[in-house]
């Protein structure tokens, strides 16, 4: 059986929403394996001086989870 694990992140940027969608994935990646998707649900940013200043993107990160670390009861 496959079990999928959802982790909920904001990524941010200078640059525009994609790029904060992709430096929250860019982040998880270096601590999450077995990433397999993502929902972009959420895009805000901060205006200073009538100008947007930061953009973030609030996503769903979605992973397999590995199940070669889980005990096995016995007798199940």
């Amino acid at each position: 059986m496959t079990v999928v694990k959802v982790l909920e992140l904001v990524g941010e940027s200078h640059k525009d929403w994609t790029d904060a969608a992709q430096n929250a994935i860019r982040e998880a990646a270096m601590t999450v394996k077995n990433i397999t998707g993502v929902e972009v649900y959420n895009l805000t940013a901060d205006v200073a001086d009538g100008e947007i200043v930061e953009y973030k993107a609030n996503v769903k990160v979605a992973f397999v989870v590995d199940g070669n670390h889980r005990k096995v009861k016995s007798g199940i």
